[in-house]
């Protein structure tokens, strides 16, 4: 009965199964796994005499009347009495056949919400059926009501997950969840828990069912989880069903190790012993490299690189914006032609003659390292012979970009390592169910002298005494970021803000000279700018967001952020990484209009607490839940339908471990568990 159509339902014809294809509804268990929004108590009658307005309630009671009335608009009015009291079920919508099943003297049994009407209390349009004697029993459990579409209604909604959970009894859909993995966690069967959440009985926890805490809703989320695990798992193996090339080279990277004027820090040398042995071992390396902002992730980077290059292949290195490229682009120069490499910059804003020579460099082999944005993975690129990807803040790209540009160094079976990176801290939660195809490593610790940031949340009201604290901070010798945070779909309009804000920042401080940046400005110019602020030529730096990360100037110690209420927690963090990268103290003031909302007040609190970025992501993640915090593109990844990541986070690593087991032991259930939850799930190990 199962997987067999919806058509093969009692009152189920193909146009009903087009209308619930739209509820993703195609076959007898996507009914079964269509689960109620809400329910209703219709097992208790409630006197009529006992009726409070906007109460939802069923009535059982004698016709007393039917007649259709004119007002503002015409209606058929039922009067309705039970010895208790009186009631009226208006309809605005009925037919003669409506009409004559609700003749004086007839039984008719309600339910609905009470209104006061011109009548009394009144039912709109409520749910009923009449009879010339004995009215049917009362229902013996919860009503379910369903997310529903045009065309479809609850009662024929109901009728068919009726009739699909009755033929359960008899067939019940394959409990592809072992015993002896479901035993541990003390949940009921598959059968069990549909049957609770389709036909709960009226002493059952409905509070417990609606926030998803009844065992009956676990024990779904629990089989959700192990699916999407079996997914990660799937594309990993994917992945390993491929060859790399073995990259084992030391003496660059030591050379360059060597003309750093610091130390690595404990972590960076840990993370880069875990990408050698990564590099060296013949399979594809995904790994996710995690950081806060100046841990040092650009350098781990580097060391990989090298030793790539060494090995006789070439890096492709892809940021999500220019100014992020452009930054990494300067790192790498002065890292790697010291050594004699070349390193090659390929963005969407190069001149013809100069992508062609760069198209050239690349496919020739004569470019060691390139850089870029989304322009590396366009078909005109080919590399010689590619044995890394570099990918700069991951979660701004899909998958299938990431495998895009990897697939620049397919070659038969061999494939290109991958090393991708954050400077926005993932939390745990989302690194194991976005990320859980790759290894991760985290960088969690500053290089030796960074002092934490000072931050303060102020009214824009006093805006003047934060200009006083720039002229004052510049005149002894720093240099200062001042944020335009327009949240606005138009670029023009963020630059246009940003232009105003720097003309009354040059009026109101005559002696300091100010530079601007935004998205709308040539490259070009954009870098000339930059380039005064990092020389020291220009004290302060109006600009967009664009300069949320990549950007570093170790002498600028004071950022202000105008209208920060307006920003999310990892974009507030990731801006405030600006400042605080030399030895000096640093400073952020956030700027705010009020009045604030409870989210924007909260986000302040925690940004004046606490530097820490995974504890900020952790809070930023209850703020704004999964899907916001990914982004569309990510989050579409996910799409889970039952289960709720802050919810449900505790059964994270036990599904990691079950699906391992599932996988070992039972490999036959894996295909039909993908299927059942995970969107495209049947071609998960292709990708």
């Amino acid at each position: 009965m199962n997987n067999r159509p919806v058509t093969d339902l009692k009152g189920a014809g193909p146009r009903l199964a087009e209308k619930l294809e739209r509820l993703g509804v195609h076959t007898c268990e996507d009914l079964l796994f269509h689960l109620p929004l809400r329910y209703q108590d219709r097992t208790r009658v409630t006197p009529i005499g006992g009726l409070r307005p906007e109460q939802t309630a069923v009535i059982e009671g004698k016709i007393m009347a039917a007649d259709v009335v004119y007002g503002r608009r015409r209606s058929l009015l039922v009067r309705v009495g039970d010895g208790t009291g009186m009631i009226s079920l208006r309809f605005f919508h009925f037919s003669a056949g409506q009409k004559a099943s609700l003749e004086p003297g007839r039984a008719v049994r309600a339910f609905g919400e009470t209104r006061p009407g011109a009548s009394g209390l009144e039912l709109y349009h409520p749910e009923y059926e009449s009879a010339a004697g004995e009215l049917a029993p009362l229902e013996k459990r919860l009503t379910p009501v369903y997310p529903a579409t045009e065309g479809v209604s609850q009662p024929l909604l109901r009728r068919l997950v009726d009739q699909t959970r009755q033929a359960m009894e008899r067939d019940p859909p394959r409990d592809l969840m072992p015993p002896s993995l479901t035993g541990e966690s003390g949940l009921p069967t598959l059968q069990q828990a549909l049957t609770t959440l389709h036909a709960p009985s009226p002493d059952a926890d409905v509070e417990a069912l609606l926030a998803g805490t009844h065992p009956a809703i676990q024990r779904l989320v629990i089989e959700e989880l192990v699916a999407h695990q079996l997914g990660l798992l799937e594309k990993r193996a994917g992945q390993r069903c491929y060859e790399a090339p073995v990259l084992d080279g030391a003496r660059l990277m030591q050379q360059l190790l060597d003309n750093l004027p610091f130390e690595l820090t404990g972590a960076q040398q840990r993370v880069i012993d875990e990408i050698r042995t990564d590099l060296g071992a013949g399979e594809p390396m995904l790994r996710l490299v995690q950081g806060d902002v100046g841990s040092g992730k650009t350098l781990v980077a580097a060391a990989a690189a090298l030793i790539c290059i060494e090995s006789g292949y070439q890096v492709a290195l892809m940021a999500p914006t220019e100014v992020l490229a452009e930054q990494h682009l300067q790192n790498f120069r002065a890292w790697l032609e010291p050594l004699g490499l070349t390193v090659v910059w390929l963005a969407g804003s190069l001149t013809r003659k100069a992508r062609h020579e760069a198209l050239e460099a690349i496919a020739e082999g004569r470019a060691a390292l390139v850089v870029g944005t989304h322009a590396l993975f366009q078909e005109s690129v080919t590399f010689r012979q590619l044995g890394l990807t570099l990918i700069d803040e991951q979660h701004r790209f899909g998958v299938h970009q990431r495998l895009a540009l990897r697939d620049k160094g397919r070659r038969d079976q061999q494939v290109a390592h991958q090393l991708v990176m954050t400077a926005t801290p993932i939390p745990r939660t989302l690194a194991m169910s976005a990320y859980g195809d790759l290894d991760t490593s985290v960088i969690d610790e500053l290089p030796p002298g960074r002092k934490p940031i000072e931050t303060l949340a102020l009214p824009d009201n006093r805006r003047d005494e934060v200009v006083e604290r720039v002229r004052r901070a510049c005149l002894d010798g720093a240099r200062v970021y001042w944020v335009c945070t327009l949240i606005e779909e138009s670029e023009a309009l963020q630059a246009s803000a940003a232009e105003d804000s720097a003309a009354a920042l040059a009026e109101a401080l005559p002696e300091l000279a100010v530079e601007l940046v935004h998205g709308r400005m040539k490259p070009a110019d954009k870098a000339r700018h930059m380039e005064r602020f990092a020389s020291g030529d220009a004290q302060v730096l109006v600009a967009t967001t664009v300069i949320e990360v990549g950007v570093d100037v170790p002498e600028a110690t004071l950022m202000v952020m105008e209208n920060a209420e307006r920003l999310g927690l990892a974009q507030l963090h990731q801006l405030r990484g600006r400042v605080g990268r030399g030895a000096e103290r640093s400073y952020c003031v956030l700027l705010y209009q009020g009045p604030l909302s409870e989210t924007a007040r909260r986000r302040l609190q925690v940004m004046r607490e606490t530097s820490d970025g995974f504890r900020i992501a952790e809070e930023d993640l209850r703020l704004r839940g999964p899907g916001e915090w990914l982004g569309t593109r990510q989050a579409g990844d996910l799409a889970f339908r039952i289960v709720d990541l802050l919810r449900d986070e505790h059964w994270l690593e036990p599904a990691r471990s079950m699906a391992e087991r599932l996988r070992r032991d039972h490999p036959e259930a894996v295909p039909e568990l993908l299927r059942r939850w995970v969107r495209g799930g049947e071609a998960y190990a292709e990708v």
